[in-house]
């Protein structure tokens, strides 16, 4: 059975969504297929196997019985498509966000350095910094990008800075 997300497993379960979840993946193929031509606007992907046709019908169903993504979700996801697809190689590079109360470790010529982050700012060696760059060129004595130093991005050359 797919259970429902925490956000909303507050609700109280609709018994006929769930009996259509708890019969999907035991049904012959051939339902799934026309299932998906009810609940989506075209024909089931090719490169659907009978797993992933599942899922994304039970989602489907989900969805429209418990409601969808929020909205600054959607438009996130909208943003990351069309950044997506701006690119050459279609590669799409994820923001992170630190929660604040996170620690961030870093191994820089055999020495362990520690930052914690706080809701505001970040803290290194007992001192309260901006920016992670200012504490990597705190450690390093040279600019660097700080959530690249801190391993939150990806090197963009060889040298890694």
């Amino acid at each position: 059975m797919i259970t429902m997300p925490p956000s909303l497993s507050n609700r109280t379960a609709d018994p006929a969504v769930e009996a259509e979840l708890d019969r999907l993946p035991t049904t012959p193929i051939v339902q799934p297929r026309h299932r998906y031509r009810e609940l989506f606007p075209t024909e089931p992907p090719k490169a659907f196997g009978p797993d992933l046709l599942r899922r994304s019908i039970a989602h489907r169903i989900q969805e429209k019985a418990y409601g969808g993504l929020p909205a600054p979700t959607r438009r996130l996801l909208d943003q990351l498509v069309k950044a997506a697809l701006a690119k050459p190689n279609g590669r799409l590079e994820l923001p992170r966000r630190i929660k604040p109360g996170s620690e961030l470790v870093r191994t820089w010529k055999g020495q362990t350095h520690r930052v914690a982050v706080t809701t505001d700012d970040f803290v290194y060696d007992g001192e309260r910094y901006a920016s992670l760059s200012e504490i990597a060129m705190e450690i390093t004595g040279t600019k660097w990008n700080g959530p690249r130093f801190f391993g939150l991005r990806t090197k963009a050359g060889s040298d890694g800075k």
